[in-house]
């Protein structure tokens, strides 16, 4: 596949117009947004359904609704009708622990333990509609615990296993979850994660929760409550249990998953059934092109929309081999991963540019230890991946010979949005460039007044259609789903991305628009932040921002202003770093802690974030003259001063 570098130098490439022989994607494209009800109905038919539709979209805007009175279960569409074909013997999941331990899952097994799973929640009195939260590490239970709520019609909502008691009991009560799935612990970096401790903590913040499901893991000992606590084991019967799947409207919610928001509290992105399990499925299709014995790696933790979408159901509804990874990739060596991929011999391997952008720090070396010639396909996921990330995964990783499948989609979105497909047409490729809309996307650059920008000019990406993975709500808020993705554009789903499209139609996407920290893949909003570390009693305002990380791709650096009498000290900042460990998770670990006397504010007393932005990363401030709120340009520059100022002061109480 030919690709452009990053300084514009096109390589085996005929015409600097992107309609190259692009006949069978343009054509396919045209066809999903002239007809979309037909082009989807179309699509279906990759789907087993217990009563076919009665109408493909019901768009009352702003909600969509697929497929509309059609019905299926999403675990027969994973399992059953896999388990009933010649791929009953075929390799659904390869897991490896962090430990080395490993577990091989063929459609059969993974038919045989999701029955099972779901007999044990039944018998807890799990039934349609009730919502459960998931807190468990990448083993196979949770995969298998997903589809054992999809089996029964129960909405489930896994949280991260790397979250705090706080954000569990946050979670649980916003969904008015009755039952955790948990396990006695995990495995990660060598130590083990004390998880049922942790749930333990967040049951005390949690006054709906009925019961507490406890996989044996790790081995070792867990405080156990009779009256709520259950282990897994002793609920599950042996073999030839079948639970018949519930029969599902096409509509029906399937999955909540938090995300974070500029509010402070996490929202609840709802996804529905039908039109979520086709498009992820689909996408992954087009976008991968993957075959029947093609070896499928998705690198993500299920606790994230990559994990639901692309290690669990996609890769399942396709009748797909998946490897599932428990631990850390550089664990217990730098090369765990690439060890991995030559031993089941990856073909498809997804993975992030913050893990990608890790590996570059560490050489090539590591990689020249292992034969990775199975890989055909490289994917990108989590952040615009930079040029130079682009360049070094082609080249050392894929050895020049692999497609980079650069993705752009989000949590709302439920599956791959702008990407390369490859399994529809080839066609080059550009360093950075998430390339050209999945069909059924019709993307928009617009200004900040709502009017289409020319090519090649920043703007904020919108979309003008729906599609079948789009969110259904956010759970027990729509005002909060009008607000946030259909308000700053109306008639518009606009996400808050900024990006560009340039001559040949490439897209090229920019980053946050909205007060959203992007560490890992992992989003945290800036009011989250703020509002956890006021918790604290020895501060009294606080402001979130980020700087460029070259591995993480954005770290979080905290502006705090202490109350009367307190000193600033290292101890004090160890002491705020655990407590936002604590109150969010290790995923918010600050990279710096910055006391100041007073924070950058407008006149309205909005937090001027472009000045805090600037000063973090030790950048100019920039162009001022844009600045809202009519806070003068001298203003804006003095607070600027100030601030770097007192910074600068701060950093003398680093260790």
């Amino acid at each position: 596949m030919p690709t452009i570098d990053k300084s514009g130098e096109k390589r085996n490439l005929p015409t600097n117009n992107y309609f190259w022989p692009l006949k069978r994607y343009l054509d396919m494209y045209k066809k999903s947004l002239d007809d979309p009800e037909g082009f989807w109905g179309e699509q279906a038919k990759l789907l087993d359904w217990d009563k076919p539709w009665d109408k493909v979209l019901d768009w009352k805007p702003p909600y969509a609704r697929w497929f509309v009175g059609g019905r299926l279960n999403v675990s027969t569409q994973c399992v059953d009708r896999h388990a009933k074909t010649w791929r009953k013997n075929k390799v659904a999941i390869y897991w490896e622990g962090e430990t080395g331990d490993t577990r091989t899952l063929s459609y059969a097994d993974l038919y045989h333990e999701v029955n099972r799973f779901a007999f044990a929640l039944k018998k807890l009195g799990v039934k349609k509609g009730d919502r459960i939260v998931i807190y468990l590490p990448m083993i196979p239970e949770l995969t298998i615990a997903m589809l054992a709520c999809a089996r029964l019609g129960a909405i489930h909502c896994v949280v991260f296993s790397g979250f705090s008691a706080q954000a569990i009991a946050d979670r649980v009560n916003d969904s008015n979850a009755k039952v955790i799935i948990t396990a006695n612990g995990g495995y990660r970096r060598g130590k083990i994660l004390p998880l049922k401790e942790i749930v333990d903590e967040a049951v005390k913040l949690s006054p709906g929760i009925e019961k507490v499901l406890v996989v044996k893991y790790t081995g070792h000992e867990a405080a156990f409550d009779a009256k709520t606590d259950v282990w897994l084991s002793d609920l599950m019967d042996g073999a030839g249990i079948h639970v018949e799947p519930e029969s599902m409207e096409a509509t029906d919610p399937l999955f909540i998953l938090y995300t974070s928001g500029t509010t402070g509290k996490p929202k609840g992105i709802l996804h529905g059934t039908a039109g979520y399990l086709l498009y992820a499925a689909k996408t992954l299709q087009w976008a991968f092109n993957p075959k029947d014995d093609s070896i499928w790696w998705c690198t993500a933790d299920a606790g994230w929309i990559t994990g639901h979408s692309y290690v669990v159901y996609a890769p399942l509804a396709l009748g797909l081999t998946s490897v599932i990874y428990e631990g850390a990739p550089d664990f217990p060596a730098i090369d765990r991963w690439w060890h991995i991929i030559e031993k089941y011999g990856v073909t498809i391997f997804y993975t992030s540019p913050t893990a990608i952008r890790m590996f570059m720090r560490n050489g090539e070396d590591w990689l020249a230890k292992h034969d990775l010639s199975s890989l055909q396909v490289l994917g990108s996921v989590g952040e615009a991946i930079n040029p130079e990330a682009w360049e070094w995964y082609y080249k050392f990783v894929g050895a020049e010979n692999c497609p980079i499948v650069d993705t752009w989609w989000q949590t709302e979105t439920g599956g791959f949005m702008i990407s390369p497909c490859v399994g529809i047409q080839s066609y080059p490729l550009k360093p950075g460039s998430a390339t050209l809309p999945m069909p059924g996307v019709d993307p928009v650059v617009l200004d900040a007044d709502g009017k289409e920008n020319c090519p090649n000019t920043t703007g904020f990406i919108a979309i003008r259609k729906p599609w079948p993975g789009m969110l259904l709500d956010v759970y027990g808020n729509p005002d909060i789903y009008q607000k946030t993705y259909w308000s700053r554009f109306p008639g518009f789903y606009a996400p808050g991305d900024y990006s560009m499209k340039d001559d040949d139609g490439y897209w090229w996407l920019l980053g946050r628009a909205d007060e959203v920290i992007k560490v890992s893949g992992h989003r945290i909003s800036t009011a989250e932040l703020e509002h956890a570390v006021v918790g604290h009693t020895a501060v009294a305002e606080a402001a979130a921002t980020s700087k460029p990380d070259e591995v993480k791709g954005e770290a979080i650096v905290l502006f705090v202003i202490l109350r009367k009498g307190q000193t600033p000290s290292v101890e004090l900042k160890k002491e705020l770093v655990k407590h936002l460990r604590t109150a969010i998770g290790t995923v918010a670990t600050p990279e710096e802690v910055l006391f100041v006397d007073k924070l950058p504010k407008t006149r309205s007393g909005k937090i001027m974030r472009r000045v805090l932005k600037a000063v973090a990363a030790g950048a100019s401030i920039g162009d001022v003259t844009t600045l809202d709120d009519q806070t003068s340009v001298a203003e804006a520059l003095q607070a600027y001063e100030d601030l770097k100022a007192a910074a600068a002061k701060s950093l003398h109480h680093k260790e």
